[in-house]
């Protein structure tokens, strides 16, 4: 289900002219940094962790799909770790109420008024771990931050802070006691990738303590939020050509029309894929998109979009869009 993960260098090559220095810009300079941290913890995972830096610097959600014990949660702790900032985590269950997420008002005595109890989405970052072990009713709670970065309650609205990175992670669907994520959610988070088994060599070093949750706690900032939203932005005018523009939307426009698809790419998932291939160029030093960045992140940000007759199929819509890449023209550099 998801991406498949190919090995990949262990740190993602600078192109010719953008070496590591003193003179790279803030955003290559910060990605590098939190690629290298969050992969001290991750082994043997460069493309999923590639790919979750992507949805980050984007400034999109990410939700991580696969069987208990792969990672999941490590994943976003590590993410959290080296990001800084303020930390909420959630862990959903069938009782979760909707006040669990966002947030309540108490009745103070002393003031004859009602306080304002913020819930865990305030956060720079937001681990909603199993959130398909969430009733719906408590997922659609997740709707408004998601997209507007913000909370309304008792009437009034709430601003989230800046920067608002949500790491959802649930299990496949079947899995007893989970709730799927209607396609209302699962388009409001930028990319969906799985973890997968570890290689062998991997795997020996979390067995002998080089990796996995025995390093988290030495894990450090390398970025703040003031930093973090700077990049976000930065990484938005990352230039593309407009051949490279020209693709994105026939990338979106081939998933429209292809035979086995109810619902396609909506506009807000088009706009994702572009600031997504943005991100990709960022995390692999360049300053520029090219096609491959497009080709890198469409399966990731487009499977879990798509509507067969049968319903959202992840698995499905990662086979489509990898088929409709491969019958479209790339376009020249």
């Amino acid at each position: 289900m998801g991406p498949h993960m190919q090995t990949s260098p262990a740190t993602p090559s600078p192109e010719p002219g953008h070496e590591p220095g003193a003179t790279e810009p803030a955003a290559i300079r910060v990605a590098g940094a939190l690629f290298d941290t969050v992969a001290a913890a991750i082994r043997g995972k460069d493309e999923a962790v590639r790919l979750a830096l992507v949805a980050l610097l984007s400034g999109n959600h990410l939700l991580v799909e696969d069987v208990p014990g792969t990672g999941k949660t490590l994943l976003g702790k590590s993410l959290a770790a080296a990001i800084g900032g303020r930390f909420g985590r959630v862990q959903c269950t069938p009782d979760l109420l909707p006040s669990d997420l966002t947030g309540t008002s108490v009745f103070s005595p002393a003031t004859g008024a009602w306080d304002f109890r913020p819930g865990p989405v305030f956060a720079n970052v937001v681990l909603v771990d199993e959130v398909n072990r969430a009733s719906p009713r408590t997922q659609a709670a997740l709707l408004e931050p998601m997209e507007e970065r913000q909370v309304t309650v008792d009437g009034v609205t709430h601003a989230l802070p800046d920067p608002c990175f949500m790491i959802a992670t649930q299990n496949p669907l079947g899995t007893t006691g989970t709730f799927p994520l209607p396609e209302s959610q699962l388009d409001r988070f930028g990319l969906v990738l799985t973890m997968g088994l570890p290689a062998r060599d991997a795997e020996r070093e979390i067995l002998t303590g080089a990796g996995g949750a025995v390093v988290l706690s030495s894990l450090e900032a390398v970025t703040d939020p003031v930093e973090l939203s700077a990049v976000i932005a930065d990484v938005r005018r990352v230039y593309c050509a407009a051949a490279v523009l020209e693709y994105v939307l026939d990338v979106a426009a081939a998933v429209r029309l292809h035979p086995d698809v109810v619902i396609g790419a909506s506009p807000r998932s088009t706009l994702a894929l572009f600031h997504a291939a943005q991100a990709h160029a960022t995390v692999c030093r360049r300053l520029f998109v090219t096609p491959e960045d497009v080709k890198v992140v469409a399966p990731a940000v487009l499977a879990h979009r798509l509507v067969f007759g049968a319903g959202v199929d992840v698995a499905a819509g990662h086979a489509t869009v990898s088929t409709i890449l491969d019958s479209l023209a790339t376009p020249r550099p």
